[in-house]
């Protein structure tokens, strides 16, 4: 009867059924597992728990900007593996497979279109692109903003989500911080606003420059912020922390926060800060 036996792998793979391997999110506070396109079409936020997932470079300029619609703001090529890296993987690999995944050049992306009608430079971190890390290629994407809202006469609005520094490049990772200092300070001479959204998480030597330099600092819910994770600072004071350290709500409490506002408020909230800022004309009810 061997027949019988060498069948039933074809009848049993008529009845099976191929499940796309993102169909079902499951919520990191609740464990409850929520269809994709309901948390896609909620802003990338877990309905009920209200918890904020990552949300690509790509698809915040896309919620910001009025119809979805900007102007994709280039960036100047910088150099490729300047260290020749070599790790367990080699860095010019990760580099290509990131691109690939993300299609994006590098992990910050910028746009400038309209945001509820006033003229807007935004710039993102893109967490997927290598923890969003920042090296050469982001520090100068985030100059590069920085610039065109100077010359376009714009707010410049960045959204954070960083791992902190990129070790593959070094120095010249960390070269980043005060080069993107300066360029802050020209926006500044230029009286332009300067709004930081920060998401969850937004550390290492972002936090330590442009993330913390704003002229606002907004945050999402649960947001983690600091420079250095909890469990190190637990280590080196050798004291438990309290209870939320370095989360959005305990950092605004504590003063270096200045709003917690929820991913589906976040475009107006900004629209009404770029306005007060510029001095522009309130939105027409």
């Amino acid at each position: 009867m061997n027949w019988i036996t060498n069948a039933l792998p074809k009848v049993t793979n008529l009845w099976r059924r191929e499940t796309p391997e993102n169909l079902w999110i499951k919520c990191p506070d609740t464990g409850q597992m929520v269809f994709h396109k309901d948390v896609e079409a909620n802003l990338f936020v877990i309905p009920g728990s209200e918890h904020h997932l990552k949300m690509s470079a790509k698809a915040r300029l896309a919620h910001m900007f009025d119809d979805g619609a900007f102007e994709d703001i280039p960036v100047r090529e910088m150099p490729i593996d300047p260290l020749k890296f070599r790790g367990k993987d080699r860095y010019i690999d990760k580099l290509k497979e990131a691109r690939a995944t993300t299609g994006l050049n590098d992990a910050v992306k910028l746009g400038y279109g309209k945001l509820d009608g006033l003229p807007v430079t935004i710039g993102a971190h893109d967490m997927d692109f290598i923890a969003g890390s920042l090296g050469m290629a982001a520090g100068e994407a985030v100059i590069t903003g920085l610039e065109t809202a100077a010359k376009r006469g714009t707010p410049f609005v960045l959204f954070t989500a960083s791992g902190g520094a990129r070790m593959q490049e070094g120095i010249l990772s960390l070269m980043q911080m005060p080069r993107t200092t300066v360029a802050i300070r020209r926006l500044r001479a230029a009286k332009k606003p300067y709004i930081v959204v920060m998401t969850n998480p937004t550390t290492g030597g972002v936090t330590a420059s442009y993330a913390m330099l704003g002229d606002v600092h907004l945050a999402e819910p649960g947001a983690l912020i600091g420079f250095a994770g909890p469990r190190v600072i637990e280590q080196t004071v050798r004291e438990k922390l309290p209870e939320g350290f370095q989360r959005a709500e305990y950092l605004r409490e504590h003063g270096m926060v200045d709003m917690v506002v929820h991913r589906k408020d976040m475009k107006a909230t900004v629209g009404n800060l770029c306005r007060i800022l510029t001095k522009a004309a309130p939105v027409a009810a």
